[in-house]
């Protein structure tokens, strides 16, 4: 073949990938965005629902655990379902009962009720994230899928932004109306959208490309030769289960790693940030908000270098191991900044910046490193491991602050955690896992 057909085959191939990209990925970001404001809610709501529920950060660490304790249950399922029964029929049913529960929320009345209700909302919402990450190896190969993965994480960093701000204001102009207290309007209105995508959902995926009607013959076999021998869902593959995961020396370091790091650090990011904030003096609600937003549009910016540095240098640990780092110092020097609001903000913009890029980065080597065929246990496994530190974080920093009075204690112990995830994945990932990552990554187009 000559120069000039492979260019203007690899110029196609970018056209077909870029359409599909444009299809997606709007919609699939939209999605991850109302997936992590409805986890933004509860910090806020909790600002005011404790006072007048008589809710206690204890009370409120375990609840924030058992979201975990029901999205761990539903987690694994939830992946091998869409894997059989397809993408838009698993993901419109995970947004519209998820929707519908955050709605419920707004009509707690005290601690039980609370517990039932968060438990139920994290078995709505199992299996979305790891779900979408499986969704969208059946759509781009390798090459293309780091810089697609990012683009979706990209979310959790906008839902940082208008999270705050959005929730703040909606508390603040909104109480009162109706009878009802701002958090109560606050969980409604975050409730709506997820219900009104899950419908849409149905709609606007296909669940593989040869099934694609708003792709021509000749752009659903561009795909199906660019993936390769990456089998679809519903073709001829390997049967695996999840005896086979645990066989899986890999998956066990990965799902540590991530537990350690990614989870540890998300969990004081989306749910400590606005007391962090009002512990350093920041007492106004909606000034409250915006300052909660800064972190994110900076590390926003971070992230995309970070990503696009990695994929420049098809190198993933040590990038990883950067944004881990990054959250370590942050975190450590944190609980000794919190009577001073600059420096506070200068510290929790180093730590969203690591966790940002710690992400973005963690989630492109699992489907490097797997097997195809353990794709859809070995992602789901990995998140439904990282759970565990979902339910024992939060309740972990609620009792030593409850304890102790303060974060000092808490945000030591979560930053030596999150350093032990890094070194681990670091120590056990080795020259195999450089070596392949390499392999399979293209340069950029």
């Amino acid at each position: 073949m000559s120069a000039d057909a492979i260019s203007d085959a690899g110029q196609k191939q970018r056209e077909v990938f870029r359409r599909i990209a444009w299809r997606l990925m709007p919609f699939l970001f939209a999605c991850l965005v109302f997936n992590w404001l409805d986890r933004v809610a509860i910090s806020f709501a909790h600002l005011q629902f404790r006072r007048d529920l008589g809710i206690t950060d204890t009370v409120f660490g375990l609840s924030v655990g058992l979201f975990s304790a029901g999205y761990l249950l539903c987690e694994i399922p939830s992946n091998l379902v869409l894997e059989r029964f397809g993408a838009r029929r698993t993901l419109a049913r995970i947004m519209i009962l998820w929707g519908g529960v955050t709605i419920e929320m707004a009509f707690v009345q005290g601690p039980y009720s609370l517990y039932v209700t968060r438990t139920l909302l994290g078995m709505a919402e199992a299996g979305f994230f790891p779900g979408v990450i499986l969704y969208l190896t059946y759509w781009f190969p390798d090459a293309y899928r780091t810089r697609i993965t990012s683009r979706f994480i990209m979310a959790i960093a906008v839902c940082g932004i208008v999270g705050g701000p959005v929730s703040t204001w909606i508390m603040t102009h909104l109480a009162g109306v109706g009878g009802w207290h701002g958090w109560q309007w606050l969980f409604v209105l975050d409730g709506l959208p997820p219900v009104l995508a899950g419908l849409m959902a149905y709609r606007w995926l296909s669940d593989r490309p040869a099934e694609a009607k708003w792709l021509g013959p000749e752009e659903r076999e561009t795909v199906q030769q660019a993936l390769g021998h990456d089998v679809e869902p519903g073709g001829k593959q390997e049967k695996r289960s999840l005896r086979d995961a645990f066989r899986n020396r890999t998956l066990w370091v990965l799902s540590l790693s991530y537990c350690l790091t990614i989870m540890c650090t998300g969990n004081v990011v989306n749910f400590w940030v606005p007391s962090l904030l009002r512990a350093s003096g920041v007492q106004d609600l909606q000034r409250l908000g915006n300052l909660s937003a800064l972190p994110h549009v900076i590390g926003i910016v971070v992230m995309l270098l970070a990503c696009q540095s990695s994929d420049r240098h098809r190198e993933r640990r040590w990038h990883f191991a950067a944004g881990g780092g990054l959250v370590v110092v942050g975190m450590l020097l944190l609980p000794w900044s919190l009577h001073h609001v600059v420096l506070t903000m200068l510290l929790l913009t180093l730590m969203v910046c690591g966790y940002l890029i710690a992400t973005a980065i963690f989630w492109s080597i699992p489907v490097l490193l797997l097997p195809r065929q353990d794709r859809a246990v070995g992602l789901a496994f990995i998140n439904c491991c990282g759970q565990v530190s979902s339910m024992l974080t939060p309740v972990m920093i609620g009792f030593l602050r409850s304890r102790l009075g303060g974060f000092e204690a808490a945000l030591t112990v979560v930053s030596l955690l999150v350093a032990l995830g890094v070194l681990i994945l670091l120590r056990c990932t080795t020259s195999f896992s450089a070596s392949r990552s390499s392999s399979l990554l293209e340069p950029s187009s």
